[in-house]
């Protein structure tokens, strides 16, 4: 029986503190972990803490996937090119946290992407993501000129690791400010590496490696559990 497209109706509704175990990415070849559940927030946090997160197309059921290998950004390699320095020093744009984050996930979904024939992030993700925002756990950074928002990037936020998920540019450079920005403050805050998931040309630019989905794994669980035991609290503070 085929499986019905988006969340599922009938999968029980997991709360914050409530979490679900995932089939183990390190027992598999595939990138695809899981397919079907839903997006409540106890499932969304189950998922990103396991090294998954959901990606799938609007006609599909939700796909967890764990990408092997994963791409990711560390401390110390953030690359900020020299044309990129001029763009933040010039305060051409006004870089703000968590002013308005559902302007910047709509944003993400509505922008067009060349080569792609429309969006993943549905009114299921937007619901699913606000709720985590509305949590703590989902932040973004926005770069606003002349009192609008010209781009920005968004993610999930655990511990001492951030999940970024999309962004996006009406204006040139506007992503990128934000991402930099966002980046620098979590790396000085102590934030052990920016999970950016698949590569792309453009986080390849920004310092982004790719590293076997083991070793990822290994990392995350070591950055998770250094969470754990530490007296700051569950984020690094923005």
């Amino acid at each position: 029986m085929a499986l019905l497209k988006g969340p599922d109706p009938d999968f029980p509704c997991l709360g914050e503190n409530d979490r679900y175990r995932f089939p183990n990415p390190d027992k598999t070849d595939e990138n695809i972990i899981a397919v079907g559940g839903n997006l409540s927030p106890g499932m969304l946090l189950s998922a990103y803490e396991q090294g998954i997160f959901p990606w799938y197309n609007p006609e599909d059921p939700i796909l967890w996937q764990s990408p092997d290998p994963r791409f990711v950004i560390f401390p110390g390699k953030l690359h900020v090119s020299k044309s990129m320095r001029k763009v933040l020093k010039s305060n051409e744009y006004e870089i703000v946290l968590n002013k308005n984050f559902e302007a910047v996930i709509r944003g993400c979904s509505e922008i067009d992407r060349p080569g792609q024939g429309g969006t993943w992030i549905t009114e299921d993700i937007i619901g699913a993501y606000l709720t985590l925002h509305r949590l703590g756990y989902a932040v973004s950074a926005e770069s606003w000129k002349d009192g609008e928002l010209a781009g920005g990037c968004y993610g999930v936020l655990l511990g001492r690791v951030f999940c970024g998920e999309s962004m996006f540019a009406k204006k040139p450079n506007a992503s990128k400010a934000a991402f930099i920005t966002l980046a620098e403050k979590l790396f000085y805050s102590g934030l052990a590496f920016i999970d950016c998931q698949v590569p792309t040309r453009h986080l390849r630019s920004l310092g982004g490696e790719e590293l076997p989905r083991a070793e990822f794994l290994r990392l995350l669980a070591g950055a998770l559990t250094a969470r754990q035991e530490s007296d700051t609290g569950d984020r690094p503070p923005l």
